[in-house]
């Protein structure tokens, strides 16, 4: 049976992130709050994890989650290099609401489904999150919710569609930002393609197109 256990409380938050902490180390899975959504985790270094974490939403292989971590020096072991641009995009708005695609790091062994070698890796501004994060390390995360449905914004949204899936739910409130984070692709910045690489814009979310034309210029591709 799920626990849910309020972070709010100073009596139940480190029985909570002990608990969530074995739930990964076990496989489990858990819910837990972000700046954007609340978002479902597993281990993701554990393919079995991540599997489960697909099935509980509903969600096929080609639907690979995203990775948060909990540092942005983490960023540079899990993707094959760092552009400068992807750096000043670091910069800018990490933590928050900006995740970033790129080639994976291929000495890596996991499996986060179909990623045709990348990976998207964000940092959260949540301190539930990141306290979560620097215990575990790197967790794939999806948003809490059935596929097809709305992103949970609180706990008790994310435990009605996932239910007994999830073995336990980190309830901080309600989601201060409640908009899922903006996606960007930037592969096109490692892997050869001539002069006209480009970042490319998949998800307008928390943070704006023209913030991240601020920062990028004329990398940021136009949109179509």
């Amino acid at each position: 049976m799920s626990s849910l256990i309020d972070t709010r409380d100073a009596d139940q938050i480190l029985t909570g992130m002990r608990q969530a902490r074995l739930a990964i180390g076990r496989g489990d899975l858990v819910v837990l709050p972000t700046d954007t959504v609340y978002g479902v985790g597993a281990d993701a270094f554990s393919p079995a994890a991540v599997q489960r974490l697909l099935d509980a939403k509903g969600r096929g292989r080609q639907q690979p989650p995203p990775v948060l971590v909990g540092s942005t020096a983490t960023l540079a072991a899990l993707v094959e290099t760092v552009p400068e641009p992807v750096q000043r995009l670091v910069d800018a708005f990490w933590p928050g609401g900006l995740t970033i695609v790129l080639p994976s790091q291929p000495s890596l062994v996991w499996d986060l489904g179909e990623t045709h070698g990348t990976v998207a890796v964000r940092m959260p501004d949540h301190k539930v999150a990141l306290a979560l994060l620097e215990e575990t390390g790197p967790l794939a995360v999806s948003s809490a919710n059935l596929t097809g449905r709305p992103a949970a914004v609180d706990a008790e949204g994310a435990q009605g569609m996932l239910g007994d899936s999830v073995a336990v739910y980190l309830d901080a409130g309600p989601a201060t930002g409640g908009v899922a984070s903006t996606i960007v692709d930037a592969t096109s910045l490692v892997r050869p393609g001539g002069d006209d690489a480009k970042v490319r814009v998949l998800r307008e979310g928390a943070i704006s197109r023209d913030a991240l034309a601020g920062v990028l210029g004329d990398l940021l591709e136009e949109p179509s």
